[in-house]
């Protein structure tokens, strides 16, 4: 096995020779034989170990077992211990996700701070196949049948090409030890379900379940590489960046597609959409409907579809002192200054008369019923009729920032200043406002 592995590295890991890595070690079969292997190769590597105190003393019992085996091997080791229920229960999450969330954000930790180029867990070819029918259980798009990647940012996989079957029969020849987990004998989760009751029958109808089953994945990655080539074909004319956090897309370039629900999947998969259907029938609804996950909401405006950040900045006011310069708000900076001459004004530059301000002035979202009377217009106008006037999206209106003093408008920021504050002759104290 050792020659197998090395000569994988040699054609398709060799950046594994010269960097320092760091590799996930529970104490188990799978961590220890990768260990042992690494070692054997004269690999740079060090030990992590996370005990996640779900099992008592048997945890205790495998953190004592990763020390011997790191004294043992010369190796320098990091441990780790977590309070996996807790933080489980604290984030709404299964103790699974829990784990996988503690151990990953430990290891990118690590990598950070002592240089660690890259980060091995032991991951092989028997994982890979419960990965895929566990995703295949769950209704799963092409990206879940890919299985597990050999890299993936800074984690390998050095492991992948091989059974389980390898990885016990060169532990047994080279009378390696490691410790069981007792919890991998337990059904109730659907991977050790699969492993124990499931993939034994499959792999006794076709002995050559994995072989096959490798075969499909590359299959199946070609397929995905035309997928990939076909989307960035039709990007540009369907997705346009307004900012760098929204971006919209074209219905009327969308619906032109051959499969407009397949297209907008594999656009806005990685923006954590479940719901497929509601999205498509976004394309046909009226607008200010929307579907939203956690981080992103796609809401219908008119011909477009605007995908957008969501904004969890709080929407209370930012009060401005008479005394302050520059003041934080969620879309940039705000500077002000006594000027003693009105230059061009900008969308992101007003100057007022500030004898005609009353501090503290208020930066605040708009509300319905605002009125305001916009600079180089005749009268007052409701802000929501300036909005619908100036054709602002329905993204535009919901962050827009009023500057006031008072219950009195000064500006609606980033667009239009009011009249009452303008500098005239009489005007003796000019401030000079921009947001950066």
């Amino acid at each position: 096995m050792i020659n197998q592995l090395q000569d994988h590295i040699n054609s398709k890991l060799s950046f594994l020779k010269s960097s320092k890595l760091l590799i996930a070690i529970s104490g188990g079969l799978d961590s220890v034989v990768l260990t042992h292997l690494c070692h054997k190769m004269g690999l740079n590597i060090a030990l992590a170990h996370c005990n996640f105190n779900l099992r008592g003393q048997e945890s205790d019992a495998d953190e004592d077992f990763v020390l011997q085996l790191a004294e043992d091997l010369e190796l320098e080791v990091f441990i780790e211990s977590f309070e996996t229920k807790t933080f489980a229960e604290d984030e709404n999450l299964s103790i699974q996700m829990a784990a996988r969330e503690l151990r990953y954000h430990w290891f990118s930790e690590l990598s950070e701070q002592l240089n660690f180029d890259y980060i091995l867990t032991a991951h092989h070819a028997d994982d890979n196949l419960e990965t895929f029918f566990i995703n295949l259980s769950r209704g799963t798009g092409l990206d879940g049948l890919l299985g597990i990647p050999v890299l993936n940012g800074n984690v390998v996989r050095p492991l992948l090409s091989f059974s389980r079957e390898d990885i016990e029969n060169y532990a047994k020849e080279q009378k390696l030890e490691w410790r069981e987990d007792s919890s991998n004998d337990s059904t109730k989760y659907l991977r050790n379900k699969l492993r124990h009751d499931v993939i034994p029958i499959l792999k006794e109808i076709n002995p050559q379940l994995l072989q096959n089953f490798s075969k499909t994945q590359v299959h199946l990655n070609d397929s995905k590489c035309i997928i990939d080539d076909k989307i960035s074909e039709v990007f540009d004319s369907v997705i346009t960046p307004i900012d760098d956090f929204t971006f919209s897309l074209n219905i009327k370039e969308i619906k032109k597609l051959s499969h407009a629900k397949a297209y907008l999947y594999e656009l806005l998969k990685d923006f954590g959409f479940t719901e497929w259907q509601d999205i498509f029938n976004l394309l046909d609804a009226q607008s200010g409907k929307y579907v939203q996950t956690n981080s992103h909401r796609l809401i219908k405006d008119r011909d477009l579809l605007l995908l957008s950040e969501i904004n969890l900045d709080s929407s209370e006011s930012i009060s401005i002192s008479e005394t302050d310069k520059i003041v934080k708000t969620p879309f940039g900076s705000l500077f002000i200054d006594e000027v003693e001459a009105v230059l061009e004004s900008q969308k992101t530059i007003i100057y007022v008369d500030k004898n005609l301000l009353k501090f503290p002035l208020r930066i605040r979202k708009w509300e319905k019923g605002d009125m305001f009377y916009p600079i180089g217009m005749v009268g007052k106008k409701k802000v929501s009729k300036y909005f619908k006037d100036e054709k602002f999206s329905l993204l535009d209106k919901e962050n827009a920032w009023l500057l006031c003093s008072d219950d009195a408008i000064i500006w609606v920021m980033n667009n239009r200043a009011d009249n009452r504050f303008r500098v005239t002759d009489n005007t003796e104290n000019i401030l000079k406002i921009e947001i950066k």
